[in-house]
C-alpha cells in the first residue's frame, strides 16, 4: 500500500507543496529571521520520509519535476527588472561594478576558506559556486568535478543566511536610502532566496537583486575558468 501511494510523481509534488505551505505558516507565526519557510519545509519533508521509511528515490520522482521549474522561475525575475528598467539605466555601471565586486569577493572568500580547511579539489569545487543560483552552481560544480548534492546544500545555506541577515546588514551599513546598492549586495551574495527577501524590502531592491543574480552568475562562470 505504501508503495502504491508514495512511489509516484504525485507524492513528491504534493509533499513539497504541503511542507512549503507549512513552512510559510510557521515562519509567519515565528516572525524570526532565522525561521525561513525553506528550512521548515526541508525539515518537515525529511521527517516524513524518515518516519514512514519512504525511499528518497520515490520522493524525487515528483521533486525532479519541480527542479525543472528553477530556470523559468529565475527567468521570471526579469519582470521585476523590466518594471524598474529606468532605475537600471540610470545606475547601469554602479550595478555592474557592484555585481563584479560581489562575485569576486564571494570567490576569494570561498577559495580562502577551502584552502584554510584543506579541502580536496572535489569539495572545493562543490563549495566555490555557493553564491550563484542553483542551476548555474550545479553546472559549475559538475564541470569542475564537484559533488552536486554538496553544492546544493551550500547554495541553500548561503541563500537562507543571506535572506535572514539582509535587513540587519542593510541597517548596519545604512543602505535604507540606497535601494540600488542594497539590492545589488543581496542578489550577488544570496541569489534567488535573498532576492525574495529583497522584494519584501522594496521594488527597487528586488529588481536590482534580480539583475545581480544574472550578472553574478555570468561573472562567477568566468571566474571558474581560473579556479
Amino acid at each position: 500500500m505504501k508503495e502504491l501511494i508514495c512511489n509516484n510523481a504525485v507524492f513528491g509534488i504534493v509533499l513539497c507543496a504541503l511542507t512549503w505551505q507549512a513552512g510559510l505558516w510557521v515562519a509567519a507565526k515565528a516572525k524570526h529571521p532565522l525561521v525561513h519557510p525553506l528550512v521548515v519545509a526541508i525539515a518537515l519533508a525529511a521527517a516524513v520520509l524518515s518516519a514512514f521509511q519512504i525511499p528518497l528515490e520515490w520522493f524525487r520522482e515528483g521533486a525532479n519535476y519541480l527542479d525543472m521549474l528553477l530556470l523559468p522561475a529565475t527567468a521570471a525575475l526579469g519582470l521585476a527588472v523590466w518594471r524598474q528598467r529606468q532605475v537600471l539605466k540610470e545606475n547601469f555601471w554602479p550595478v555592474v561594478l557592484g555585481c563584479a565586486a560581489g562575485a569576486l569577493a564571494n570567490a576569494l572568500v570561498a577559495a580562502g576558506l577551502c584552502r584554510l580547511l584543506a579541502l580536496d579539489a572535489s569539495l572545493a569545487n562543490s563549495v566555490l559556486p555557493h553564491s550563484v543560483t542553483t542551476p548555474i552552481a550545479i553546472a559549475l560544480s559538475e564541470a569542475g568535478g564537484g559533488v552536486p548534492a554538496v553544492t546544493t546544500l551550500c547554495v541553500l545555506f548561503t541563500g537562507i543566511v543571506g535572506a535572514a541577515f539582509a535587513p540587519l546588514l542593510v541597517k548596519i551599513f545604512r543602505l535604507e536610502e540606497h535601494p540600488v546598492a542594497a539590492g545589488v549586495a543581496i542578489g550577488s551574495a544570496s541569489h534567488a532566496i535573498g532576492t525574495g527577501r529583497a522584494m519584501e524590502m522594496g521594488q527597487v531592491q528586488g529588481a536590482m537583486s534580480s539583475v545581480a543574480i544574472g550578472v553574478a552568475g555570468i561573472l562567477t562562470t568566468l571566474l571558474s575558468l581560473v579556479w
